[in-house]
């Protein structure tokens, strides 16, 4: 592949009103209002903030903006968390169905996931062969944190999903680590947008915590984990995770020790951590091989074009270039081949065909 392409990681789409079902709306899981203002759930709206969370616009902000192709991630709003069995499972196969769409309908410009709810292991097992082996979706999205069948908050590296981590490896699946939910579990008043500042960090940094210290990048080798935002906080705390493991080790019998898992080739994480500091931080402790382009667009906490932020996708990239942060390999790769060994691993056939995808 000689000319560079670039590949965002980390994306989303909203459907557009009228493609969204109407037990959606009647039951207050998810939808968006006729006008394109607002998504909203029962009790809860957000504004819809740029064009491009929709289809055609966002085919032609990535136009303007010369992004090739990007990967797009499950909504957030659509874990399941708290549904009853039967409207978690619809709306969960809603979800997926859509974003299969997408990938099948434009797949020079689009690859999709598709998520499960780890709280029903049987059914997220049934669920993922039908998203790869009838859908073609390679990318499985998971949630830091979820809860279980009687209302208790887990981590997803807890040991009762192992189920899915083994059918991801027997697959080599691509997966998808991103927050949500912090403010269901974490009983702090939701102020200040805290919950998406500070609190979904810490929620990658958990997930990175018990994924380390139970060595599943070392006993699920076929499946390559992406953490969103950097795994920003996980950066900072490595050493005090550390320190801890070496001085506490009556607290961790049978884990793994955490230092086996940084740089490990099988985990990564994306740019989205907003300064050349903490991405210099990321590069350091993790390789610039493990670091990949991730705009989490169109979202404002995204690297959108914004004037009153100063800001443009890929302006994180081009400042680290400019302080030497990163080299022209690096950059090259984590705006592509980075991108694809974390979708494909050594699968260079599966490669050659993404790349084919992409450039006819």
């Amino acid at each position: 592949m000689s000319k560079k392409l670039r590949i965002n990681g980390h994306s989303h789409l909203l459907p557009y009103p009228e493609q969204i079902p109407d037990f959606m709306r009647e039951k207050g899981i998810f939808w968006v209002d006729p006008e394109r203002k607002n998504m909203l759930q029962k009790d809860w709206s957000r504004p819809v903030t740029d064009s491009s969370f929709f289809l055609n616009e966002k085919l032609e902000w990535m136009d303007k903006y010369k992004i090739d192709h990007a990967v797009i991630l499950n909504l957030s709003q659509l874990y399941g968390n708290g549904l009853r069995l039967e409207e978690m499972k619809q709306a969960l196969r809603f979800q997926n169905d859509f974003n299969a769409k997408v990938q099948h309908d434009h797949p020079s410009k689009f690859t999709s996931g598709f998520v499960v709810h780890p709280g029903f292991v049987r059914g997220a097992l049934w669920e993922i062969e039908r998203c790869v082996k009838v859908l073609g979706m390679k990318l499985l999205c998971l949630p830091t944190h979820y809860m279980d069948t009687i209302g208790t908050w887990r981590c997803i590296f807890d040991e009762e999903n192992e189920p899915i981590f083994e059918l991801a490896s027997e697959l080599n699946l691509a997966v998808e680590i991103h927050p949500y939910d912090g403010e269901k579990f974490i009983k702090l008043q939701n102020t200040s947008w805290r919950f998406h500042l500070i609190w979904m960090l810490a929620q990658c940094a958990d997930a990175y915590h018990f994924l380390t210290l139970n060595g599943y990048a070392f006993k699920y080798p076929g499946m390559r984990i992406c953490f969103a935002h950097g795994g920003q906080l996980a950066q900072m705390n490595l050493g005090r995770r550390i320190q801890g493991f070496d001085g506490r080790p009556d607290l961790f019998e049978g884990k793994t020790h955490p230092r086996k898992s940084v740089g490990h080739p099988n985990i990564f994480f994306d740019t989205l951590v907003h300064d050349t500091g903490s991405l210099k931080l990321l590069v350091e402790n993790q390789g610039a091989k493990q670091v990949l382009m991730g705009l989490d667009d169109p979202y404002p906490l995204g690297e959108m074009d914004s004037e009153k932020q100063s800001s443009y996708p890929g302006k994180i990239l081009d400042l680290a270039m400019d302080r030497k942060i990163i080299s022209q390999e690096d950059y090259d790769g984590m705006w592509d081949e980075h991108v694809v060994r974390w979708l494909f691993g050594d699968n260079d056939t599966a490669k050659k065909e993404f790349y084919n995808r992409i450039t006819g």
